[in-house]
């Protein structure tokens, strides 16, 4: 009670400083409430005012004038000469008076002292009185009792992993508690030792956003209306945002105690730190958990790719150790073997006739990738996305219980009512939650919307179908003019051997493919968000579900489509020569390599992959830098020494509602080039692996010098995103099984080995003449052979088909059905195996582990009994010396406490 006294006494004598106009009045609170306040808080206070009162206040400062106050949150706004400027000024103003009736405290820096000299900063402030009031509405929960449950510690590692790990007093930047939620009528209960240091900044600024979004600014049209984003949609304040704790190269200066900025920027946010854990607890307490779960989940998804990676490696250096002595690339690199095989051009009339053993190189290059150990690796990945996503969902499970996330409910700003809803509604419809009328929009008015919507989706889907199309019909007609420009140049013929028609048309035509593919996404994503406001969803959560699922289509066909066409098309409707089948009567169709596609569908996935999350990075880093240098240079300094801290972040990027879905959309896009096609190129998890480690301190370094601080917001999970990537997981198995069953050269030399070899100590000795068809060169259209005459009468290609002298000439042959079957019996039997061990290891793999169970129920019986404690302390102290009902009341509590036990 004595403590509760004093911190009423304290803010009786803030507020009277905060309202004397010379320092003597304020020497005389001091004077009267110096004897009633706590001394260790009072001479914190009192060290602080010193301290303002011994020099001009720092431009570098993150308090009111009075150098206590600290600045909650900033609004920005210009002086509007339009003919709306008097309607925006009342805005502004009823605005700040309601503001103010809800307990905030505002301060308002003129344009005048402003870099630009035309820009006004309104500085917010939530006295104590407002943080707990609005504490208890958010369901906050704080501190009661410090944990007696130690922290899990990986003992095993623990010494090995001593070089990544951070300091402690960082990783672990406050201790952990038994908490509750809040309750401004029993502050008694929770540890409060500074008022102003009680809440995190986190919680501060999400309290204070959560009142700028609900406080009213005036009527219009006969509608309340209310609401910072309205108020920033119609451009009467130009920003609204928290400000960052100080500057990030530097530590805090009195009477900041602290700058969790500074901190996250040693240990996190500089790229000489790519080897260290992630301070995570750090990262929640300043950017709250909605982006701190991003964090979690990013470093976590980049932990297991580490295993992907070396199992991956693994298999590529199993294929280079057997590259030599690989029978297949042995028997096409021999000049009596391959050297001897003419094969059928390529092309039509342009193209000659040319020797087997002249793609020796790429026949080498493709048992990189296909070979046995392709085989073992899309099983493995198969159960490593399985792992990924149980073990995901015990992390998430422990993060939970970590960060008090366990009976979270749906941030209420994400449930709020959007602006442009609002202002389109012209219907009213009660809510049968609240029993309020609220806006409401009938069906058929969004109809027509969402008809605009599917079709817009559908053209820009058939617009990336139809770039795919055009980029193929480049290297149709591209091909024949490489063949022809490469035979005909003489100086040319030693670079043959290692850069041939067909690779140089891949490199060629997997690079347009990208550019385009950047083109379209850069339109697209305009457009689709532009289409989802016309749809006019009713809450932020909607909007964001909506736009989610526009986004992921489209960059799912946009980035994966030319690979599924490698993959599954190209080379499979072909024809056979004299009846080739031709794209739109035009150019004759695509044929794979003699040693199969998979080796393009490795070049393809390299350069998509790789030039995406090159581009990415760069863009992420350079376009906050760039705009940054040009606010600075338009504020007419390019120094952020020499002006006000509201002004430094009023320069910076915004990170805006929607900064952490593309986050999100980006580490998608990536995990599906990890697991649909990862069969075809083992490399893919490595990239990806050191992608993340550059990706984190990125955003890392981004969001902590080049953005604006974001509005902290609650989260306890990763969303809809999870559902998607069960999704790709599912999908990744039928994908990569069709990869080794139709892609790969695998199978029909599994055929081959047991079915059809008659060498048994080379059993595939043999292989590649066996898998070539014959064919006669009378038998060319005269449209299609080439025009000069030559003194072989047969030819070669990729098939099987009968001989020629077969009375069933060039119909498939008994083995081309072996083969077939052989595949759909590969795709069957291991989708059955990795689905089996995928639903095995869901159900041994338990969502919640063991140890986050037992803490779960250690905690909820600790703070009942605190809670009991505490009642029962203050029952006491009311009834006095009633002790019968005294008795009574002790028992009713027992009990409850009993109950709660049995409970757990």
């Amino acid at each position: 009670m004595v403590e509760q006294e004093g911190r009423r006494n304290s803010r009786e004598f803030i507020y009277s400083v905060e309202t004397s106009d010379s320092l003597s009045s304020a020497e005389t609170c001091f004077l009267i409430n110096e004897e009633r306040m706590p001394a260790k808080r009072f001479n914190l206070f009192l060290k602080r005012r010193l301290m303002f009162q011994k020099r001009a206040q720092s431009k570098d400062s993150v308090f009111f004038r009075d150098g206590v106050r600290q600045i909650d949150f900033v609004l920005s706004y210009v002086d509007d000469i339009k003919k709306d400027a008097e309607i925006k000024a009342e805005r502004r103003k009823e605005f700040e008076q309601n503001l103010r009736k809800t307990g905030l405290e505002l301060e308002i820096e003129d344009k005048r002292d402003s870099e630009d000299g035309r820009t006004y900063f309104v500085k917010i402030h939530a006295p104590w009185e407002v943080l707990v009031t609005y504490a208890e509405v958010l369901g906050i929960k704080m501190p009661v009792k410090e944990s007696d449950i130690p922290r899990t510690e990986n003992s095993p590692l623990r010494y090995m992993l001593g070089p990544v790990r951070l300091p402690q007093e960082v990783k672990f930047p406050r201790p952990e508690y038994f908490t509750a939620q809040f309750s401004r009528h029993r502050q008694e209960l929770f540890l409060i030792e500074d008022e102003a240091t009680f809440f995190p900044s986190s919680s501060r600024n999400r309290i204070v956003y959560y009142i700028l979004s609900r406080c009213p600014f005036g009527v219009e049209d006969g509608k309340k209306r209310f609401g910072i984003d309205r108020l920033l949609t119609s451009n009467t304040y130009s920003s609204a945002y928290p400000l960052h704790d100080g500057q990030y190269w530097k530590p805090a200066e009195p009477p900041s105690t602290v700058n969790e900025r500074y901190t996250l920027y040693q240990n996190w946010a500089r790229f000489s730190y790519f080897y260290k854990e992630q301070p995570l607890d750090l990262i929640k307490d300043y950017f709250g958990e909605k982006i701190g779960i991003y964090f979690v989940f990013l470093g976590f998804y980049t932990e297991m790719l580490l295993i992907a990676a070396v199992v991956g490696l693994a298999c590529l250096i199993y294929g280079i150790l057997l590259m030599d002595s690989n029978q297949t690339s042995t028997d096409i690199c021999d000049p009596e073997i391959g050297g001897q095989l003419i094969m059928c051009p390529l092309c039509d009339q342009v193209c000659d006739y040319w020797r087997l053993n002249s793609t020796c190189l790429s026949s080498k290059l493709s048992h990189l990738f296909d070979n046995e150990s392709t085989v073992f690796f899309a099983i493995f990945m198969g159960i490593w996305v399985t792992l990924f996503l149980e073990f995901w969902k015990q992390r998430q499970a422990r993060l939970e219980y970590e960060w008090d996330l366990v009976d979270f409910e749906e941030e209420q700003q994400q449930l709020q009512l959007r602006p442009e809803f609002e202002a389109m509604c012209k219907h009213r419809k009660m809510n049968p939650v609240t029993k309020e009328l609220e806006p409401y929009m009938p069906l058929w008015n969004r109809i027509p919307w969402y008809f605009l919507s599917g079709a817009t989706v559908t053209f820009w889907m058939a617009l990336v179908v139809s770039s795919m199309v055009a980029v193929i019909v480049y290297r149709l007609s591209v091909f024949a003019t490489f063949a022809s420009f490469m035979e005909s140049e003489a100086t040319l013929q030693h670079v043959k051997v290692y850069f041939t028609p067909q690779l140089a048309t891949s490199l060629s035509g997997s690079c347009l493919n990208f550019i385009v593919i950047l083109i379209l996404n850069f339109f697209y994503e305009k457009i689709s968000a532009w289409i989802t406001k016309m749809e006019i969803p009713r809450t932020y959560q909607e909007y964001e579900s909506s736009l989610t699922l526009k986004m992921f289509l489209f960059q799912f066909v946009n980035y994966y489509s030319s690979c599924f066409y490698v993959a599954f098309f190209k080379g499979k409707f072909v024809g056979y020569p004299g009846k080739y089948t031709y794209l739109f009567n035009v150019w004759r169709s695509e044929e794979c390599d003699p040693g199969g596609c998979l080796i393009e569908l490795t070049t393809q996935m390299t350069i998509v992959m790789t030039g995406k999350q090159i581009f990415g990075n760069i863009k992420e880093a350079i376009y906050p830098l760039v705009f940054n240098w040009w606010r600075r240079r338009k504020a007419r300094t390019n120094s952020e020494k020499l002006y006000s801290r509201w002004e430094q972040d009023h320069d910076l990027e915004t990170f805006g509602q929607l900064g952490l879905f593309y986050e999100y959309l980006e580490t998608v896009i990536q995990f599906g080039f990890v697991t649909l096609f990862v069969a075809s190129f083992p490399l893919a998890p490595l990239l990806a692996l050191l992608n993340n480690i550059i990706e984190i301190r990125v955003d890392a370094w981004k969001l902590t010098t080049q953005y604006r601080r974001p509005v902290a917001a609650k989260a306890h999970s990763i969303g809809v995103w999870q559902d998607i990537l069960y999704g790709m997981a599912v999908v990744s198995v039928a994908t990569n099984a069709f990869i080794v069953a139709f892609t790969s050269d695998i199978i029909p030399r599994l055929v081959y080995y047991y079915a059809y070899s008659t060498n048994i100590t080379h059993p595939l000795k043999g292989y590649v003449n066996n898998s070539l068809s014959v064919f006669l060169i009378a038998d060319f259209p005269n449209h299609t052979a080439p025009s000069e005459k030559r003194e072989f009468t047969t030819c070669r290609y990729r098939d099987y088909r009968n001989p020629p002298e077969d009375e069933d000439k060039y119909i498939h042959n008994m083995q081309f059905w072996h083969v077939l079957a052989a595949r759909m019996t590969f795709i069957i039997v291991m989708e059955h195996i990795v689905f089996l061990v995928k639903f095995l290891l869901a159900w041994m793999i338990p969502d919640v582990p063991k140890d986050v169970e037992e803490r779960l129920k250690r905690e909820k019986l600790m703070t009942v009994k605190i809670l009991h404690d505490f009642e029962l302390k203050k029952l006491k102290e009311n009834l006095g010396i009633n002790s019968d009902l005294f008795s009574k009341q002790v028992m009713m509590e027992e009990s409850k406490v009993q109950l709660a036990k049995s409970t757990i």
